[in-house]
């Protein structure tokens, strides 16, 4: 990581108030928790973005506004524009391959099908810190259903509760 560059911390989700709640929306919830509720957030770059503190460097947050499959048109137009390297870039997304509210974190590797990363990675490259926000897998529950329609989907009150309670283990 290059300590005198900022860095570039996007949370994948999609523009909307239909999807403010959805599992895929889980790393726009962890940016909006990462600024605080007095963040001022402002459009550039087809992102909606806010500068914070994280342990003690310059932190851009980023949301794309391209939608999900799109993401990496945001994310290298943001990367241009602030001269971030890629070891600087940390992508928070949702992972129907973990359990509803467990963590794991990596860089690079492959994109498991989630076509938000498969968006950043042909834009940006795939050596990147990714935190992955487990949002559970249809199959795993009694009326399982087409997964495009699970990751649309609304959190139980359960589920959200346990989606919260992660994002606020999410170390920078």
């Amino acid at each position: 990581m290059q300590e005198n560059k900022p860095l570039l911390i996007v949370g994948l989700g999609n523009p909307g108030a239909e999807y403010a709640v959805t599992r895929h929306n889980v790393g726009f919830m962890a940016v909006d928790a990462i600024a605080g509720a007095g963040a001022l957030w402002k459009h550039e770059k087809n992102a909606l973005t806010t500068r914070v503190d994280v342990a003690g460097r310059v932190a851009i947050l980023a949301k794309p506004q391209t939608f999900m499959n799109d993401s990496g048109r945001a994310v290298l137009a943001l990367m241009t524009f602030y001269k971030i390297p890629l070891e600087n870039l940390i992508v928070i997304h949702d992972d129907m391959d973990l359990p509803n509210g467990k963590l794991r974190e990596k860089t690079g590797g492959g994109s498991a099908g989630h076509n938000g990363i498969k968006s950043i990675d042909a834009a940006v490259g795939r050596e990147y810190r990714r935190i992955r926000v487990g949002i559970g897998h249809p199959r795993d529950f009694e009326n399982p259903m087409d997964p495009a329609d699970w990751v649309l989907g609304k959190f139980s009150p359960a589920q959200l509760g346990e989606i919260k309670t992660a994002i606020e283990e999410i170390k920078i």
